[in-house]
């Protein structure tokens, strides 16, 4: 990022990393280890892991530290004493962090809906945002790209599948009509259970939905690249971001994960962005857009890969993608129930509360009993998605007295 007015000289970004003990942030953390005259880590966050959010805020001396229980933000404080840091505790502590002064780039790294007030917070201040997490995004992200027009907030991609599609279309962008784009194809590995047949859903544990052949990630977001909603969810925040219609997105599913995404032009080009699964490239992208950085990533070896295979997905074994596209062309409030429905549908079955094979049916009966309604403000949204919330809970609690009556 060079500052105008004065060739050669860099600027320092600000950082401060939502998330900073998941996979996102410690990614982010070592691209900026690389390049310690661009950037300065001014905050750091995290929800429950105190004791790797202590050791990171020893490493990196942030200004700011957030935690979200009071009483592991107490722990914090004393362990951090002499470092320097203020820990801050609880929801609002990240609104704070995204608004300081001093934050100039907020990497929102937060898993799931958790994340939708502190990114807002990010947007309204006009910082340079960069998303990670997708569900902000998929909940409000008419509001939200509204908002960064008025604000004059930079949002930037770190999806790699998004990442790759901005890499591949020009810049600065007008509609994608003007830039002749036809359509854009979000790739897909297939997850863990791309060729298991249909008829063993039923048994899948999370330790087998958790891993994931190619990429490193938390619990929630792989088992959704398990049962491919990871993919439906990115092709509403596709839409989002790129003002595509549902229509003009299509998913491949490419096991090797080498292309990261394509956008396919009217006069039959088509552009790809080809590169190791390794997710400090998109993250060294967007933090030093349109400038390039090392990431410390392997180079690719094509020769080496030998092979790039594709495939259509099939949305009979795996119908999340076929109720997110459906959502994503009901829009207004359908995409926050689908949301809501899934991080519920999730969670019961990483506590074995609920099978694999039965988390797209809780979110088919989520988006079935839930009217579509216009939703036109961040309270709107958030009332959305405590009603479906609840809605789920019931729909799982149900599948629950159903598997005790069988037994």
């Amino acid at each position: 990022m060079r500052q105008e007015g004065h060739p050669g000289r860099e600027v320092v970004q600000g950082l401060a990393v939502l998330g900073a003990t998941g996979s996102i942030g410690v990614s982010t953390l070592k691209v900026a280890e690389l390049h310690p005259e661009r950037f300065r880590v001014v905050a750091l966050s995290a929800y429950e892991r105190a004791e790797e959010l202590r050791a990171l805020c020893q490493a990196w001396r942030p200004a700011l530290a957030a935690i979200h229980a009071p009483e592991a933000a107490r722990r914090l404080t004393q362990s951090l004493a002499g470092v320097g840091t203020e820990v801050l505790a609880g929801p609002a502590a990240l609104e704070r962090i995204v608004c300081d002064p001093r934050v100039t780039t907020v990497v929102c790294g937060i898993v799931g809906a958790a994340g939708l007030k502190s990114a807002w917070a990010a947007v309204a201040a006009g910082k340079r945002v960069l998303f990670a997490n997708k569900e902000p995004l998929v909940m409000s992200g008419h509001l939200l790209m509204a908002l960064a027009r008025s604000s004059g907030a930079q949002l930037l991609p770190l999806d790699s599948e998004h990442n790759a599609i901005f890499q591949c279309l020009p810049q600065p962008r007008a509609g994608l009509a003007e830039a002749g784009v036809r359509r854009i194809v979000l790739t897909c590995s297939g997850g863990p259970f791309r060729n298991t047949p249909a008829s063993e859903f039923a048994t899948i544990t999370p330790e087998q939905a958790c891993a994931h052949p190619r990429w490193s990630m938390g619990r929630k977001i792989s088992v959704d690249s398990a049962t491919l909603m990871n993919k439906g969810l990115e092709l509403i925040e596709a839409c989002r971001l790129f003002e595509a219609t549902p229509e003009q997105v299509d998913i491949v599913i490419h096991p090797q994960s080498i292309i990261h995404s394509l956008v396919e032009y009217v006069d039959g080009s088509t552009l790809a962005q080809l590169g190791n699964p390794d997710m400090r490239t998109p993250i060294a992208h967007a933090l030093a857009f349109p400038e390039r950085i090392e990431a410390g990533v392997a180079r690719l070896d094509l020769a080496t890969m030998g092979r790039l295979e594709f495939e259509a997905p099939d949305e009979e074994r795996f119908p999340c993608l076929r109720l997110a596209r459906a959502a994503a062309v009901a829009g207004a409030s359908a995409p926050t129930v689908l949301n809501a429905a899934n991080e519920i549908a999730v969670e019961a079955f990483l506590s074995r509360a609920l099978p694999f094979a039965a988390i797209p049916r809780v979110i088919e009966s989520v988006l079935e009993a839930r009217p579509v309604v216009p939703v036109e403000s961040i309270e709107a949204i958030l009332e959305e998605d405590r009603m479906a919330r609840e809605y789920a809970r019931r729909v799982v609690g149900g599948h629950r007295a159903k598997g005790a009556a069988a037994c």
